[in-house]
């Protein structure tokens, strides 16, 4: 790449010293200035020498021109069979999915037996404040404390399953890139 950055260069200076001289040689012709009796004319001898000038500076360039156009398309073919040979990438995993409906459902049970145990500890609490001692009260909170427990547990669960299920892949994917090396 460095070459061609090189070649490149030398390629636009060239080029940019063609026009000056083109560019020059235009002026005079458009601008003929007339013959002084102090000052020589246009020496054809110099015309001659910078035509030749400019001829070699067209060849030089057009050379290396061909040179950047063989070395991109060597570049070119070179980057092909170093893709050709390369190992494709593996594909993406697929991410896992989670049940979030399941999920869902969960921290809803959660919360309505929550709400069940708060209201029969209130019950029992009045009944208690009564002197009055209600086994159904207590049997009714029991129950709340353990739905309110078998809910946690579920989401607890689902939780563990969505995180499985998010780290299976990373997993896989750093095994199967520990072998390969």
């Amino acid at each position: 790449m460095t070459q061609i950055n090189e070649l490149q260069h030398r390629i636009t200076a060239a080029l940019d010293r063609v026009a000056q001289g083109v560019a020059r040689l235009e002026e005079r012709a458009a601008h003929p200035v007339a013959p002084e009796p102090a000052e020589p004319g246009i020496d054809p001898a110099e015309v001659a020498r910078l035509q030749d000038a400019l001829d070699e500076e067209k060849l030089a360039n057009a050379q290396l021109e061909e040179r950047v156009r063989k070395l991109h398309e060597t570049h070119r073919q070179e980057l092909e069979a170093a893709k050709a040979v390369a190992v494709p990438a593996p594909a993406p995993a697929p991410q896992p999915t989670v049940d979030v409906a399941a999920l869902d459902l969960d921290l809803q049970r959660l919360r309505q037996s929550n709400e069940m145990l708060r209201a029969t500890n209130e019950e029992l609490r009045r009944a208690l404040a009564d002197n009055v001692g209600e086994p159904h009260l207590i049997n009714k909170a029991m129950l709340a404390e353990l739905e309110g427990l078998r809910a946690a547990r579920s989401v607890d669960a689902a939780e563990t399953r969505a995180i499985i299920a998010s780290l299976t892949p990373l997993l896989e994917a750093a095994a199967e890139s520990e072998e390969a090396n």
